[in-house]
């Protein structure tokens, strides 16, 4: 069988698309021969495009995560590829409409052409499910002293935020034991896929270190960006001041921005996604 896949890079945060129809119970698989041929795919979505009046929202094509998760980054770049599949009418200013599998609404992704293969991107996302607390225990973490840590709480995602503040921000200097935590606490929480956000501080822009574990394809990655965690940190710090918000979010591939309103309760995040390579793989 051959898959054709074509490769991204949203802010760093390296991207497979596959668009050969590979059924769900087979993508895991076919996600992990992926990342074991390109090192540096941090994850696969596979993608179908979609008919006019096809979806009843009016989607234009539909994203699946190998692990069953959401991903922002995997979004904006199926939006992408979808006017890189449709130039002739696209334009290089234009709105598509992905519907994200195990998500109740599409996501309108806006997207301005920067290039042939490189395009600006903006996507509103809806309001937080809930912005809750963790207690930590010695139980779950045998140093801990009886804090809390925040949890913004999404549609496919959660997000534990660890401000620089917290006794626990060091734990992104001790990886090994920071990997095992996050299984725990997403066992805890009964995550579909979690993510750990380590926030410097700062003002208008701030440092983010994202660790993203998803169980459903088996993969932990300290990922270069993380474009549901930068929503989760907008949403966090608007309910936080009970005010607008717009933070820059230095990380390690790149800065996303993330604009967020506790009146409205949406989220814009601003970025960007590159196609990198356009390429096929023989599974036998």
């Amino acid at each position: 069988m051959d898959i054709n896949y074509c490769i991204f890079d949203p802010t760093g945060n390296i991207t497979a698309l596959v668009e050969t129809e590979v059924d769900a119970a087979s993508q895991p698989a076919v996600a992990a021969e992926i990342m074991r041929e390109h090192f540096d795919v941090e994850q696969v979505g596979f993608v179908r495009m979609l008919g006019k009046g096809e979806d009843p929202d009016g989607a234009v094509a539909c994203l699946r995560m190998a692990g069953g998760e959401f991903c922002g980054n995997a979004t904006m770049s199926s939006a992408a590829l979808y006017a890189k599949r449709n130039e002739e009418h696209f334009g290089d200013i234009g709105c598509a409409e992905i519907r994200v599998d195990g998500i109740s609404k599409p996501f309108s992704v806006q997207l301005r052409r920067e290039d042939a293969n490189w395009w600006a991107a903006g996507v509103l996302m809806p309001p937080a499910k809930s912005i809750d607390e963790l207690r930590m225990t010695a139980e779950d973490y045998p140093a801990a002293e009886l804090g809390t840590l925040p949890v913004v709480r999404m549609e496919g995602i959660d997000h534990i935020m660890i401000e620089e503040k917290s006794f626990y921000y060091n734990l992104k200097d001790n990886r090994s034991l920071t990997e095992s935590l996050i299984k725990t606490i997403c066992g805890v929480l009964d995550s579909e896929c979690l993510g750990m956000m380590f926030l410097a501080d700062g003002g208008k822009e701030r440092e983010l270190t994202p660790l993203v574990y998803v169980p459903g394809a088996d993969t932990m990655f300290w990922e270069n960006s993380c474009a549901s965690g930068s929503v989760a940190v907008g949403q966090y710090l608007s309910a936080k001041t009970g005010k607008a918000v717009s933070v820059a979010l230095k990380e390690p591939g790149g800065t996303l921005v993330a604009e967020s309103d506790p009146e409205t309760g949406g989220t814009w995040l601003f970025g960007g996604t590159k196609l990198r390579d356009q390429l096929s793989l023989k599974l036998t």
